[in-house]
């Protein structure tokens, strides 16, 4: 079930991006789209003179990245995904087993923050998307798999003894649910209108098209037209409504009248071309009328950010905003929550700010809040508040640098979380009551032992400390029933 997001919207959080994700509510947001480092093995770093200055940071990975606590937490909430790390580290090494222990902690919470409707974009390059997507496969499902969308990030690039690598990854995941989907279409390309809108009258350019559908009917769309008889080639009218509706906007009677009148109607209004040689007519579909071709897998009609673009912040790895804009108009609605944990240059927020959506970013550089302000003003006209009244104080975006508390988890005493936590993870001697992993302190959750559903109290004697893994297993169940699964699974072997 979807829970009430605990951060306001138009939200920047600078600082580790896995901290803060741990302090969001549960099922909250409708898209998340994150351009995390894609372990180049480079540092990159802003001119001194950008919007972006000081911004630097190191895509280099070690086996010092595979902080022991993040591997043990990995293990026991998917435990797939432990192993596909550590194959990772026998087939391609360290640096990778290093670059993947990070991302797969983040992805678990990116996951646990989704909401069963949403979607999730997770841009990267060909060095370790094809990792990443088993990764993906096993925390979202690999029949929650949508697309892998291709990106011409850049053109011809030579040198090197291979092909020129010139695209991006982007892998499109969703939830179990019906997940959102607005059919959104590109621009023709001059290529396509060359080749598809080839005929041109007074009017303007238009393509052929069939006026009859496959198979027969027995309606009036299956009646002869002019002497015309769709029926003998196992074929009916089928009329385009949308034309029809678009040349006679002004009749309210069009769903009235039978196929041939509205045939009748069409072909008054100079939408049937009849060939000189042969009978059978078609619809004349002018160039204005198409809404464009349908988005497809491979992008190839949005170019980088260019050295000259009003959009460019010289953050290293600025993506375009149209790209974004494209993914937020397909995946969301206006009023959605728009994530990106690694906001950066601060375009998904800019593209959801656009088109009416809500939105949180997360960096862990604090620069990243000062290039959202800047672009904010220049490429939304904002004009942000400055403390002297002058801007449109309701606006100016929260900027925090320490993580919110969950709201979506009820525990004894609001007030007094902390100690209560501490008092349970010395008695327990830092283990899982369930497991009995040795584990750190913010890997615990608080439990009811007797599920308040059962009768259970909110009182010190009824609480415990569980991992996520142990406390997703018993949800509202006893520890009878937690115990007996962790058997079975072969977790606990008394």
């Amino acid at each position: 079930m979807a829970n009430a997001c605990n951060v306001p919207s138009r939200t920047i959080f600078t600082g580790d991006n896995l901290d803060i994700l741990r302090g969001i509510n549960s099922e909250c947001v409708d898209l998340i789209y994150l351009d995390p480092p894609f372990n180049s093995n480079r540092t990159y770093a802003a001119p001194l003179d950008s919007e972006a200055r000081g911004a630097e940071f190191d895509d280099v990975w070690t086996l010092d990245d595979m902080k022991e606590e993040w591997l043990d937490e990995i293990e026991l909430r998917m435990p797939a995904l432990f192993h596909l790390i550590n194959g990772a580290k026998l087939a391609h090494g360290e640096s990778m087993a290093g670059y993947l222990t990070f991302m797969s902690v983040r992805l678990l919470e990116l996951h646990r923050v989704l909401k069963s409707t949403g979607s999730i974009y997770l841009h990267c390059d060909p060095t370790a998307s094809h990792y990443l997507k088993t990764i993906m496969d096993a925390l979202f499902g690999d029949n929650n798999f949508q697309n892998e969308i291709t990106w011409k990030r850049t053109g011809s690039h030579g040198g090197a003894r291979r092909w020129g690598p010139i695209h991006d990854v982007i892998l499109f995941y969703t939830g179990p649910s019906r997940h959102r989907w607005n059919r959104t279409f590109q621009e023709y390309s001059p290529e396509y209108l060359e080749t598809y809108y080839r005929y041109e009258d007074e009017r303007g350019r238009y393509q052929l098209v069939s006026l009859t559908g496959a198979g027969t009917t027995m309606g009036h769309s299956g009646r002869e037209w002019r002497g015309i008889n769709p029926t003998d080639v196992g074929r009916h009218w089928a009329v385009p409504q949308k034309a029809l509706q678009n040349a006679y906007s002004d009749r309210t009677d069009l769903d009235d009248l039978t196929t041939q009148e509205k045939l009748d109607l069409l072909d008054e209004a100079g939408l049937i071309y009849w060939p000189s040689q042969g009978r059978v007519p078609r619809q004349k579909r002018y160039e204005d009328e198409g809404e464009g071709v349908p988005i497809q897998d491979i992008i190839t009609d949005i170019s980088p950010v260019g050295a000259h673009a009003g959009e460019r912040t010289e953050w290293k790895t600025q993506k375009p905003l149209a790209l974004l804009e494209r993914i937020v108009a397909a995946s969301s609605n206006p009023g959605d929550l728009v994530l990106d944990p690694f906001c950066g240059c601060a375009t998904a927020c800019i593209a959801a700010e656009k088109l009416g959506r809500q939105w949180i970013g997360i960096d862990i550089l604090p620069q990243a809040a000062e290039v959202l302000r800047d672009r904010a003003r220049r490429e939304l006209q904002i004009p942000l508040d400055d403390g002297d009244g002058s801007g449109w104080e309701d606006w100016t975006p929260f900027i925090l640098t320490e993580p919110t508390r969950r709201t979506d988890l009820t525990l004894l005493h609001p007030l007094d979380i902390k100690s209560e936590k501490d008092l349970l993870y010395r008695s327990q001697m830092g283990r899982c009551i369930g497991c009995e992993y040795e584990l750190p302190l913010h890997v615990l959750t608080i439990d009811h032992i007797v599920p308040r559903s059962r009768g259970g109290l909110d009182a010190v004697g009824n609480l415990q400390l569980l991992c996520h893994t142990c406390n997703a297993i018993k949800g509202n169940r006893t520890m009878e029933y937690l115990r007996t699964e962790l058997r079975r699974r072969e977790i606990l072997t008394d």
